[in-house]
């Protein structure tokens, strides 16, 4: 779950809907910029697939004892988390086993410095999973692989930072992780800067410095608004599963 606080309620947001977001980038991802283009549909199953472990723990979420907060994709615990992670991956693994390296990769990299035993052994787990699927191919190519994997990781930052911050936001006031815009991977950088600037111009528009997609796009940020007072007289489930979901149109565009 993404949760964006305010003064009298909390925003949610389903990990599985930021997912959508990063899935409508990679589609808009310009055809010249694209390297691999055999690939492509393995790539945008991925990004929009890449969290479809939660999709199930988001519709009831959990609610942080130890500080009346309902938890967040970063700080909810790791051991559910992985059991999430691996669920994710294998659900994907199904389908597409290209999409599944990608998203295990993804997930691997949260946990490669973890130092608790059942991280580990993901990591472990995760790394014989990549070397099957490698295998299985009749060819794999590195370097065309964390190429693809960077435009997942920057859709995941793109869809993340539309959905952690306040529409219309001042640069100034911006979540913490986006401080210093969207890190870009070597494999990107043929194609931009070591940091994609990006602000919000209004509450319905977003400028990217860089812009490497096809033409402006709209997405669609789906999110539910559980008011504080609710939580407290209904408690988080109650509260979630009664509220509606709302929608809230972003229009991403070059400078």
């Amino acid at each position: 779950m993404i949760v964006r606080e305010r003064d009298h309620d909390f925003i949610l947001i389903q990990q599985d809907h930021h997912a959508a977001i990063s899935g409508d980038i990679v589609k808009q991802w310009k055809k010249d910029y694209f390297l691999g283009e055999a690939l492509r549909s393995s790539v945008e199953f991925a990004a929009y697939q890449h969290d479809c472990g939660w999709k199930e723990f988001d519709k009831q979420p959990f609610l942080n004892d130890e500080n009346g907060i309902p938890y967040s994709f970063y700080d909810f615990p790791v051991l559910p988390k992985i059991v999430l992670y691996k669920h994710g991956i294998d659900v994907v693994e199904q389908v597409d086993s290209y999409a599944a390296l990608l998203c295990s990769e993804h997930y691997k990299r949260f946990l490669l410095n973890h130092t608790s035993l059942e991280a580990q052994e993901f990591v472990t787990a995760e790394n014989t999973r990549q070397q099957a699927i490698m295998d299985a191919r009749n060819e794999f190519n590195k370097r065309l692989f964390n190429f693809h994997y960077s435009i997942v990781q920057f859709s995941d930052n793109l869809s993340l930072y539309l959905c952690i911050n306040e529409p219309g936001i001042t640069k100034e006031s911006e979540h913490s992780f986006f401080k210093e815009g969207i890190p870009m991977s070597q494999a990107l950088q043929e194609f931009c800067n070591a940091h994609l600037q990006l602000h919000w111009k209004n509450e319905n528009t977003v400028v990217l410095d860089d812009f490497p997609f096809e033409q402006p796009f709209d997405v669609i940020i789906k999110l539910k608004v559980i008011p504080k007072v609710d939580l407290s007289a209904k408690g988080l489930v109650a509260s979630y599963e009664e509220a509606a979901f709302e929608e809230w149109k972003v229009t991403l565009t070059a400078p």
